[in-house]
């Protein structure tokens, strides 16, 4: 992982995380056992998973990241993610990667390793690129919302690349949770919860997976 990468990732810090619906879902199914955060960032999820009683421990390239964890009084290191983790197999019950594959030029090396260090579970959150509104939005020649420099995405997820990704590393999807736009707004949000389930790959902004090792 080159100096660069990491300097960018630095500088995503000078504003501290917010509980998304990634990290809501998160909190609410991660229910037990121990945890380890794969790119934890400032530690904010993992600040509540502790809270909850579990015993957490977080990661990040990013030694900016790092510290904020450690003021939080969690247990964090820095490590660059990309190579393989100073972790026995089957170490942790739950590993987590939340919005963080879509950083990664290598994406399943990453994901391998979540799951070599993981007894049970490894949960999965990406924004969707090819939403129904990513793709209006190259329609018009414009870049997506989710994909702007600032983000720093240089791997594009879609669920059937999520799923080719979790069949290489064998995991299979034990559940998936997605988001659409306009939920909130009355009546139309009733059409759209449901057609998010019909059609994830087109109606949902980001997919949130829990995956079992096979």
């Amino acid at each position: 992982m080159s100096n660069s990468v990491e300097r960018f990732q630095d500088s995503q810090w000078e504003k501290l995380d917010e509980i998304n619906f990634s990290k809501g879902i998160i909190l609410d199914i991660v229910k037990e056992g121990s945890v380890l955060d794969i790119g934890c960032g400032d530690g904010l999820l993992l600040e509540y998973l502790k809270n909850k009683g579990l015993a957490v421990k977080g990661i990040d390239i990013s030694s900016v990241a790092v510290d904020i964890c450690k003021k939080r009084g969690l247990d964090c290191s820095h490590i660059d993610i990309t190579e393989r983790l100073p972790f026995k197999d089957n170490s942790y019950d739950n590993v987590l990667l939340i919005d963080v594959l879509e950083h990664l030029f290598q994406p399943f090396e990453v994901l391998k390793e979540a799951r070599r260090v993981s007894k049970k579970y490894v949960f999965i959150s990406v924004p969707n690129f090819v939403s129904l509104p990513a793709r209006l939005q190259v329609l018009l020649g414009k870049i997506p919302e989710n994909n702007t420099p600032r983000d720093g995405h240089v791997y594009f997820m879609t669920l059937s690349i999520v799923k080719s990704l979790l069949e290489r590393s064998d995991l299979k999807m034990n559940e998936i949770i997605v988001n659409t736009f306009w939920e909130k707004v009355p009546v139309i949000g009733s059409v759209m919860k449901v057609l998010k389930k019909w059609n994830p790959s087109l109606f949902a902004l980001s997919l949130i997976i829990k995956a079992e090792k096979i």
